[in-house]
């Protein structure tokens, strides 16, 4: 008989003092590769409650954040955590008594900009010796990492990890009261907890993470070792925090996993899976609904269907291919061919004709020849991507690839990365030409970065438009007539609101 997850309440551990001493050491890739059958529970957050809940008392706190939606997500909760022990946030590091960076390791640059900031802030430190100085995110899963914080930057307070976030209140007290440096950090995954508080960033666009860590192990990613296996929120738990942003007034939910399309596969009590999620979200009064990430391999009819009703359900499809040769996906582990990807899109395209597609593409993987990354730049032409998020290869230790014989030249893979650019330009400028004198529909988030005197917003495809309107239209939804398309934005002008 299939047993069903366990829920408890974790308020206990804030207060128990229970020992957490062996988690006090830094994370090892091996034991986070291994994926156990131990449950997963899902644990309900407690109050904040004692000393915990006043210790931020006139304190500020300072959040540095790197990396994908999800750390963007994850800094929300630390947030809402912070300010649920008193402490208020500030921008000025000056006057921070705690400072925290939340960071990205998927790519090598990422964690060196980490590094830098780290190392810029010993004067400040040095300065104010009660400052607490944090890291926390995927990087903090690394041992390299934690090792290099311990031996290099002994002015840092408080490591600790992705899974173990709702331990940050006890963490921030260990931190402003200890001598020596805290770091918690779990190698494996802890339980799905729900709850916790998050202080979200606007009025308009949440974010909800539907499941947490990915199985997949492509051999060039760091993100499942350092984010876990698959665990998938409840059901009920993602459709009533859906439905309580609708109510608060959200215009457009962003669902959020490592590998969405494997929701609900590590169900044991039931069958459901991404494509029913969605089908019962499309049923909530919110204007739109958008996820990241997909993976190829589990995008699946079902779903494909689903998305065909559209409605809240947005017809914009992420879905990274990082090679367009079988060869190097063989390579990557992608556990997909180049004409299982085309043939998804065929899919795609015959059930949502006005569908938009964007990708990932990795340049410059270990041993790729020209004739491979010629297969990539054929299927870019044969999918027609609207655009891309194109990068060179970065070696990320403890990875399988990282030990692959990498003969392509440095370079060979800034040309390749170049003459893949001018291909999703183009396209992408051809994508958006045909928008010209199209009326579309766009959820004004606030003034352009580069002219406050012209409002910016997206399209359900997430194309970013630009025009001039009134300060009042900021939140709402409101049709746009693109006069002007370029490569990367669009100009246009109001037609009319939607809503008021």
């Amino acid at each position: 008989m299939k047993k069903e997850r366990t829920v408890s309440n974790h308020s206990a551990d804030l207060k128990s003092g229970k020992d957490y001493s062996k988690y006090f050491i830094p994370p090892d890739l091996k034991e986070a590769k291994k994926r156990g059958k131990e449950e997963i529970q899902v644990v309900q957050f407690g109050d904040i409650e004692g000393e915990l809940k006043t210790l931020g008392k006139g304190k500020t706190f300072l959040m540095r954040t790197y990396g994908c939606q999800a750390n963007e997500h994850d800094s929300e909760t630390i947030a809402g955590l912070l300010g649920s022990m008193g402490f208020t946030p500030t921008e000025e590091e000056r006057e921070a008594d705690v400072i925290l960076f939340n960071t990205c390791a998927i790519r090598e640059g990422a964690e060196d900009k980490v590094f830098g900031e780290i190392g810029r802030l010993k004067h400040l430190k040095k300065e104010k010796p009660e400052l607490v100085l944090g890291v926390c995110g995927c990087m903090s899963q690394e041992e390299a990492v934690v090792n290099r914080i311990l031996k290099s930057y002994p002015h840092v307070d408080l490591i600790f990890g992705t899974h173990n976030i709702h331990r940050l209140p006890v963490l921030m007290r260990d931190a402003f009261f200890n001598k020596e440096m805290v770091v918690e950090v779990w190698s494996k995954e802890g339980d799905v907890v729900e709850n916790m508080p998050k202080v979200r960033q606007n009025g308009l666009r949440a974010w909800v993470n539907i499941m947490y860590g990915c199985d997949k192990f492509c051999t060039y990613c760091i993100v499942p070792y350092t984010r876990g296996k698959e665990r998938s929120r409840r059901p009920e738990d993602v459709t009533a925090e859906v439905r309580d942003l609708a109510r608060q007034g959200y215009k457009e939910i962003f669902l959020l996993g490592q590998n969405v399309n494997a929701y609900g596969k590590d169900f044991t009590d039931l069958e459901y899976g991404f494509g029913d999620l969605m089908d019962e979200l499309r049923k909530i009064d919110v204007p739109r609904i958008r996820f990241t990430t997909s993976h190829p391999r589990d995008f699946d009819d079902h779903l494909i269907e689903v998305l065909a009703k559209k409605g809240n359900l947005v017809e914009h499809i992420h879905l990274p291919v990082q090679s367009g040769s079988t060869e190097v996906l063989k390579k990557m582990a992608r556990k997909y061919t180049r004409e299982r990807y085309l043939e998804l899109v065929r899919k795609i395209k015959e059930a949502i004709p006005d569908v938009v597609l964007t990708t990932d593409i990795i340049v410059g993987f270990p041993g790729e020849t020209e004739e491979q990354f010629q297969d990539t730049l054929s299927l870019v032409e044969e999918v027609g991507f609207d655009s891309a998020y194109t990068f060179i290869y970065s070696p990320r230790h403890g990875t399988p690839a990282a030990d692959m014989e990498d003969n392509v030249s440095e370079q060979e893979k800034k040309d390749r990365l170049q003459r893949l650019m001018e291909v999703v330009n183009r396209l992408g400028r051809e994508k958006n030409e045909a928008l010209r004198d199209q009326v579309v529909e766009v959820l004004v988030e606030g003034e352009s970065k580069n002219n406050p005197d012209v409002l910016s917003g997206r399209t359900r495809t997430n194309k970013l438009v630009n025009f001039r309107a009134p300060k009042d239209c900021i939140g709402k939804l409101i049709h746009v007539k693109i006069n002007e398309p370029l490569t990367w934005t669009l100009n246009g002008e109001v037609v009319e609101k939607v809503e008021v």
